[in-house]
């Protein structure tokens, strides 16, 4: 496979601007040429998808990237034939939902599979891994399964952030993610605070970023927190 994949946490940082650190990362990573580019907007619960792509457009200010809406009228004809696929955030059960119900799933994979670039951010990098289980968004709506495209054998957790707050009684993130351990003990996943991001290119998978990330796994029934420092290869995960 000729995997080229971007997933980022989020789509700002901060208070930065919208794509604001992603666009120079985007910009190296597909380089100094014209491209189409598709961009899914389908995470959106609002539908207004050209103001989203509007909104994307601004963001990477490029000149060199047509960036085309996919609407469900022209889907398969703007994913078939452009260079580059992109995927916003927002609702990722909304985003799923829709992918199976324009029966794009399959479609998106194959040609990312053939070497077209994939960058996500959210429930973009969300749908990036086995299933959507790891996702932090309320089910809205109910897709046909919660299988992803499983570019990566594992599960991802964007806008990571562990936050024990004083008299809450509700669960952490952490304690979240580790019930879904439990469910699943042979299962890892990446969290991806936000500021980071996975990259994978010529069969290396590298996490990056501004703060480390947490890989969460299951060993003899007890929950397995590590800290990734940036510019780790996490290549190892894919065997």
């Amino acid at each position: 496979m000729l995997l080229r994949i971007l997933a980022f946490s989020s789509s700002r940082v901060g208070n930065e601007t919208y794509l604001q650190t992603a666009s120079p990362v985007i910009k190296e990573f597909l380089g100094a040429k014209a491209l189409s580019v598709a961009f899914i907007p389908f995470a959106s619960v609002d539908k207004n998808y050209e103001a989203y792509t509007g909104k994307v457009r601004e963001g990477l200010n490029n000149r060199l990237y047509t960036v085309t809406t996919v609407t469900p009228s022209n889907a398969k004809l703007v994913i078939e034939s452009c260079d580059v696929i992109m995927v916003g955030g927002g609702n990722t059960f909304k985003l799923l939902h829709d992918l199976y119900e324009m029966e794009l799933l399959e479609l998106i994979k194959q040609k990312v599979q053939s070497g077209t670039p994939y960058i996500g951010w959210s429930a973009g990098s969300n749908i990036t891994g086995l299933t959507i289980s790891t996702t932090n968004d309320m089910p809205i709506i109910q897709p046909q399964s919660f299988k992803a495209f499983g570019f990566f054998p594992f599960q991802i957790n964007p806008h990571y952030h562990n936050e024990v707050t004083e008299g809450f009684n509700g669960e952490t993130r952490d304690q979240r993610l580790e019930e879904f351990l439990k469910m699943s003990p042979s299962s890892s996943i990446v969290c991806l605070p936000e500021g980071t991001a996975l990259k994978f290119e010529k069969e290396v998978l590298n996490f990056f970023g501004k703060t480390a990330g947490v890989l969460m796994t299951q060993k003899d029934g007890m929950l397995v927190r590590k800290e990734i420092d940036p510019e780790t290869d996490l290549s190892f995960l894919l065997q």
